[in-house]
């Protein structure tokens, strides 16, 4: 059985996400944990002047808190009425990035599903700051689902990746998982980032014949500082359903939101966006 981690702030775009991941595993068992995580900010000063004590103030908040992902479940359970699944409830007070650690490490998480927010303004921004932080410092595999972006098909599947390391099948179980259930078309898009020149490049070819024979291989030589506008065009002309990138500290992933940096890109991805995390 696999164990879903769905935080929530209990946005459009969280159950959206939420959605989405019940769709997305219509036809295999789950454990879905529903998490939200509070913080101090929560206790504001009106709290302060109707309520005798932090400790009743606390109990109040996560009361609050619970109905919420409570409602949530109710609503999902009687649309999908899938007896595959399992939801459980779960309520935080931590930094947000430390509780999705501790969450993951205490219910052995496989996969972490998280709403990315919507465009505003002139900038139109891929992640929200929770949504990088986790990328960043969590070591489970983290589906980021755009907003509004409901779940249709895996009919094809893009690895994107410069393969500035030697990869083992472990690091790409995810991966491997979402191209056998739904029998995805792979396209495992080799990079050479010609800004990078110096940087060893790894032959995964053994690898990739091994464990991922259909696959269909195509290459980009990137000569842009931003390699991120070069893999949007690929997706849109082979109407790729999710991208998958390696994350590793200092490498593709950086590199390929250098420009702005994951807070602020300046291009949108409407598909969904699996990173896998660094086993370094």
């Amino acid at each position: 059985m696999k164990s879903i981690l769905l935080p929530t702030d209990f946005s459009k775009n969280s159950v959206n996400a939420i959605e989405f991941a019940v769709e997305l595993f219509s036809n295999q068992d789950c454990d879905f944990h529903i998490l939200n995580v509070q913080k101090a900010s929560s206790f504001i000063s009106d709290d302060m002047m109707t309520v005798s004590s932090s400790a009743t103030i606390y109990r109040t908040i996560v009361d609050a808190a619970m109905k919420s992902i409570n409602n949530i479940i109710s609503k999902v359970e009687s649309r999908y009425k899938n007896e595959r699944h399992n939801f459980h409830s779960l309520i935080d007070y931590d930094n947000f990035t430390d509780a999705i650690n501790q969450v993951s490490e205490k219910h052995n998480i496989d996969l972490i599903i998280m709403g990315t927010k919507g465009a505003s303004g002139l900038e139109k921004a891929l992640f929200g700051s929770n949504t990088v932080h986790v990328i960043q410092r969590c070591n489970k595999p983290i589906l980021a689902i755009p907003d509004g972006c409901k779940f249709s098909d895996l009919t094809k599947i893009v690895f994107a990746t410069t393969n500035l390391k030697a990869f083992v099948i472990n690091e790409l179980k995810v991966l491997k998982e979402f191209v056998d259930v739904y029998n995805a078309q792979l396209s495992i898009l080799h990079i050479a980032d010609k800004n990078h020149a110096t940087y060893k490049t790894f032959d995964n070819s053994v690898l990739y014949d091994t464990y991922f024979e259909e696959a269909k291989h195509d290459y980009i030589d990137s000569i842009s500082r931003d390699m991120f506008d070069e893999i949007h065009d690929y997706n849109i002309a082979n109407d790729t359903k999710m991208l998958v990138v390696k994350n590793k500290k200092h490498s593709f992933l950086g590199r390929l939101f250098s420009k702005h940096g994951l807070e602020t890109l300046a291009f949108k991805i409407d598909i969904p966006f699996l990173v896998l995390p660094s086993t370094d």
